[in-house]
């Protein structure tokens, strides 16, 4: 078995850097996936961009109820990594794999059979509805094997190991690079399937992934040990699962729902709108990674920190992580306001209207990156520590009492129209970092302590361990 590197000795900015540098990576890769999308489609024109940027918000909505879980495994499987204790690694692991993958059958066959009310529910226009509803059909068969690598990702990032998940996200995004155009536009005998042609090539490389990454988990070479006749399920470790789980669902959740109810606020405002709002919401997404990178490593760090009792290495992991992300992300930030103009052109060459439109939204927010780092960074402590419901609750307050309410009043009763939906964005952003930083100023999440229920794992997994270390 690989011998992963012990992240409660050592230089902590060293330990972020190696953990969060690969995260970050194959992050901007997964939203690649996004991008590509929306770059070839924009060659057919706004209304397919807008079918698109209308679909994945339903998707992004999904994807987070599943993260949620998969982050369940992530933080159990850290604090164990950090107690040392191997056998019940991998017993959490199958117990993952078992709910996760149950989670996306449901959520595919749900969301397939409720695509026609969903999407008019979101007020798609019918110029858009037929490209939308192909879209988000094939998108929704393709939830299981996005989730299957989900687990994989989550698992690997949990004993500290996030390289071999860099080195297959790359492939298929570089694959879905030539894929992309050739279902979309056609190539040879390769009919053009147009938008559905994008959810097609996304499809068939994350399943590709999906299967390596389980592959890589059944050899146990790579730090976790997954055996078929272990896949029993553990209602004890179903039941902390669960407690773990929902409240990380939720929270990943409420700010793809979020998103999805601003993209009906938006979709008020016409085709041009939603356009605008899927593009500028993309480059930002893509920008904002780091941030989201150096929250998953925290959460790593911090959780493994708990798991060994190495509770001041976990605070100051905590520290090193919010000014990281504070200054990173305000430098970007600033570039991204110098530059909107240019990237929002790259997307939609010539539609003046569209690129006008997601530039400022771009320019509106981009300043605001480096509290949203803080805001992201220290929700992954509480999660790390585990204290799901605590980072559930700021998570509610900030999608719900601040961003939502500001974009629906500014946009809707004063005269900055479509504007102050962009503006909602910045304010939440700061407030959001201020409470965010109380809360975790109290300190409670340190009193957390996650491994010391005996119910976990079974003798046998116990016993598969120590013969994987022979």
């Amino acid at each position: 078995m690989k011998k992963n590197l012990d992240l409660t000795e050592g230089s902590i900015p060293r330990a972020l850097l190696t953990l969060s540098i690969p995260i970050i990576f194959a992050n901007i890769l997964q939203t690649a996936y996004q991008l590509t999308d929306t770059f070839w489609v924009g060659r057919l024109g706004t209304e397919a961009v807008a079918a698109v940027s209308l679909s994945f918000p339903i998707i992004f909505l999904l994807i987070s109820l599943g993260a949620g879980f998969a982050l369940a495994g992530t933080i159990l499987v850290a604090q164990y990594k950090g107690k040392k204790d191997q056998g019940r690694i991998d017993h959490i692991a199958t117990q993952t794999i078992i709910l996760v993958v149950f989670l996306s059958i449901l959520f595919a066959i749900a969301g397939y059979l409720m695509t026609d009310p969903i999407l008019t529910l979101m007020g798609a226009e019918k110029a858009i509805f037929a490209d939308a509803e192909s879209y988000l059909r094939i998108s929704f068969w393709g939830i299981i094997f996005l989730f299957g690598y989900f687990v994989f990702q989550s698992l690997m990032r949990g004993i500290g190991e996030v390289r071999t998940p860099l080195y297959i996200v790359t492939g298929t995004v570089l694959l879905n690079l030539f894929l992309d155009p050739m279902f979309i536009l056609g190539f040879g005998p390769i009919p053009a399937y147009g938008v559905s042609g994008a959810a097609i090539a996304t499809v068939s490389t994350q399943g590709l992934a999906t299967v390596v990454g389980f592959s890589i988990l059944f050899s146990g070479r790579y730090g976790i040990h997954i055996r078929p006749e272990n896949f029993r399920i553990d209602l004890g470790v179903m039941k902390k699962m669960l407690a773990l789980g929902i409240p990380a669902s939720i929270q990943q959740s409420t700010r793809a729902l979020n998103f999805l109810v601003m993209t009906i606020l938006v979709a008020s405002f016409g085709t041009l709108a939603v356009a605008s709002y899927g593009i500028g919401f993309r480059v930002l997404s893509f920008i904002i990674i780091p941030a989201l990178g150096l929250m998953m490593a925290n959460s790593t760090l911090v959780g493994q920190n708990m798991g060994a009792n190495k509770i001041e290495r976990a605070v100051k992991t905590s520290f090193f992580s919010a000014i990281f992300a504070f200054v990173g992300l305000t430098v970007v930030g600033i570039v991204l306001f110098i530059f909107a103009h240019q990237i929002a052109a790259a997307f939609l060459p010539g539609e003046t209207e569209v690129i006008e439109a997601s530039a400022l939204f771009i320019r509106i927010m981009a300043l605001s990156f480096g509290f949203l780092g803080i805001q992201r960074v220290l929700g992954g402590t509480l999660q790390g520590a585990g204290s799901p419901m605590t980072a559930m609750a700021l998570s509610l307050t900030t999608s719900w009492v601040f961003n939502f309410p500001l974009a629906y009043v500014l946009s809707k009763h004063t005269s900055l129209g479509m504007a102050g939906i962009w503006w909602s964005f910045p304010i939440s952003n700061v407030l959001g970092a201020l409470i965010t930083y109380i809360v975790y100023a109290r300190g409670t999440w340190k009193n957390k302590r996650l491994t010391e229920d005996t119910d976990l794992g079974t003798e046998v997994a116990r016993e598969t361990a120590i013969e994987d270390n022979l």
